[in-house]
């Protein structure tokens, strides 16, 4: 329903429009009117509904109350009653904060402000001081919703499921260590993106990610078509014995990256040119020989451990040649977990480390949420390389 005119003209009569939304402005006057108005007529609905069973109670005043908004602070009048039996919905009893004003703080932190950050940020833009511990006990609050999320069913099948790993500075045991942070992201048959969950590594290795493919199992995935992982020894195995008919892919960027971490920066452009005509082979033998001709080229010469790298991990190179353009340029272009991991890490490069695994999660979980209400539509490929997994598949 619309606010009409005339009473918005009464509203702004007189007044500078600089101070409409300064503090303690127009804004503010309007939020502590309505409140109080709100909680008037809930009053009234109380006394209403006792005045029916008989019950003697009338009105007893009112008591001020300090509120927390989303832009400022605010002081509202409550009203009592005389057998103290009234308990208000628009602000409970103990209840010192609208809810606007956690939303917002948890949307701040999910962009990966330090707690200090968030405190300045009120302090200069709405003149709110908060204690440290106000927001910690805001964004604490979401570990619940944490833990729902990261045992909720998922889909019985994911044509693609990417696997990628972080590293985050976590403290453990008094010692601050580096842990890797394990993302799925789901790739749904409609095309649509799905986080399927996080994982902080307990253990080393290959028992380690058993548990993860036992997790994702136990919560309904029956199937994933491809998956693509970063080239962890002892990965494909854990995948395959859970799902034995899974295609492992090794990702072909992180295969990319890691041969120009062997060469010096001068040379990588044109090395990554020369690695080209390895995986955009037409099939495994061209790829073989490509990577063969690499090997005794200029580059391979300089270089030999970009090929040694190659051929460890050739086995899981391989099934990237039988698939069609599409589905390829769907693996290769890992855009969607990039501009994952390129969120995380700038919201871990503020932090230095985490006091433990809990805080940890917490943020990533914030991060990832927050990075997936952006996924609007399905990649751009997707259509056409979904006909091509339903004929392959």
């Amino acid at each position: 329903m619309a606010i009409d005119k005339d009473l918005l003209d009464q509203l702004l009569d007189g007044r500078d429009p600089q101070d409409l939304f300064a503090k303690d402005g127009l804004i503010d006057e309007l939020k502590k009117a309505l409140s109080e108005r709100m909680l008037a007529a809930e009053l009234d609905d109380h006394l209403e509904s006792e005045a029916e069973t008989r019950v003697g109670n009338r009105r007893n005043g009112s008591s001020k109350k300090t509120m927390l908004t989303g832009s400022s602070k605010v002081t509202l009048d409550i009203p009592r009653d005389r057998s103290g039996t009234f308990d208000p919905k628009l602000i409970a009893k103990y209840q010192r904060r609208f809810p606007d004003f956690d939303d917002k703080i948890i949307s701040m932190y999910a962009r990966g402000m330090t707690v200090r950050e968030i405190r300045g940020h009120l302090e200069e833009l709405y003149g709110i001081d908060v204690s440290p511990d106000l927001i910690s006990t805001v964004t604490d609050a979401v570990l619940e919703t944490v833990s729902e999320w990261q045992g909720r069913p998922l889909d019985a099948c994911y044509p693609l499921v990417f696997f990628d790993a972080i590293r985050v500075k976590i403290r453990d045991e008094g010692f601050v260590r580096n842990k890797a942070v394990y993302i799925a992201l789901g790739i749904l048959p409609d095309g649509t993106k799905e986080i399927l969950g996080i994982w902080i590594e307990q253990t080393e290795g290959a028992k380690f990610w058993m548990r993860v493919m036992n997790e994702l199992k136990n919560r309904g995935v029956a199937d994933i078509l491809i998956a693509v992982v970063d080239g962890l020894k002892g990965f494909p195995d854990a995948i395959n014995a859970v799902f034995p008919e899974t295609v492992v892919q090794t990702c072909i960027v992180h295969l990319i990256r890691n041969s120009m971490s062997f060469a010096s920066w001068k040379d990588r452009k044109a090395i990554a040119q020369s690695l080209r005509s390895v995986y955009r082979a037409e099939n495994a033998e061209a790829g073989l020989a490509a990577l063969e001709a690499f090997e005794e080229g200029p580059w391979g010469q300089k270089y030999p451990a970009i090929s040694q790298s190659w051929r460890r991990h050739w086995e899981q190179v391989i099934p990237f040649f039988a698939f069609s353009a599409p589905i390829r340029r769907i693996i290769y272009t890992t855009n969607a977990i990039e501009a994952l991991n390129s969120k995380l890490r700038r919201a871990v490069r503020t932090r230095g480390h985490f006091p433990g695994d809990e805080a940890a999660m917490k943020l990533l979980y914030l991060v990832l949420n927050h990075a997936a209400e952006e996924w609007k539509r399905p990649p751009r490929e997707w259509f056409e390389a979904k006909t091509q997994f339903a004929i392959i598949f």
